[in-house]
């Protein structure tokens, strides 16, 4: 699978670099999971919109400006939310359609479901694996790419099922794409 990297322009003075995603899956789960009191809890993921961003800011303690990923017209920001609790974002992830694998730019976890204290577990891998029922959606089998940071590519192969495909691309195939998708999506 041949993958093109570029950086984007977001203004003409501002460059935009790549990042290497630097996400960790805590826990592959069959949806998320309370570590408090280990009760599990079905979740929908669905397109973001400004309004939900009001409380999604660095000032509240997320790491990324999710409002800037959310005006990049080729990226769509989706959230991860509990069912019956649109309101709550447990996460979230910025994909682009590519014309043959859907692009991860950016993974986070909701401020409280990140460290040693975070509320749930499970909520970077039901991403990645929405990512992944995305691209069998669009007719790319599954196939999944994204720039990790150099000390989690063991991580992400071990975790993911992801491909080291040189420099700090990796990969995620359809076989992989499939366990993510069966683990997270197995009620479909």
């Amino acid at each position: 699978m041949q993958i093109g990297l570029k950086t984007y322009n977001l203004r003409k003075v501002k460059k935009r670099t790549k990042i290497g995603l630097d996400f960790e899956i805590d826990e592959l789960t069959n949806s998320i999971k309370n570590l408090i009191s280990g009760d599990s809890f079905s979740t929908d993921i669905s397109r973001i919109t400004k309004a939900d961003l009001k409380n999604v800011t660095q000032k509240d303690g997320w790491i990324f400006d999710w409002k800037l990923e959310l005006k990049q017209p080729e990226r769509d920001v989706y959230k991860l939310t509990i069912v019956n609790n649109i309101n709550i974002i447990q996460g979230l992830i910025s994909l682009e359609v590519k014309p043959d694998h859907v692009y991860m730019h950016l993974v986070e976890s909701a401020p409280f479901n990140k460290g040693k204290t975070k509320l749930y577990a499970g909520v970077p891998g039901n991403l990645v694996a929405f990512a992944c029922k995305l691209s069998f959606q669009r007719g790319h089998e599954g196939n999944v790419a994204f720039i990790s940071k150099t000390q989690l590519i063991d991580h992400y192969t071990e975790s993911l099922g992801a491909t080291h495909a040189g420099g700090r691309l990796m990969i995620i195939d359809s076989t992989a794409a499939l366990n993510l998708i069966n683990r997270y999506f197995s009620n479909i």
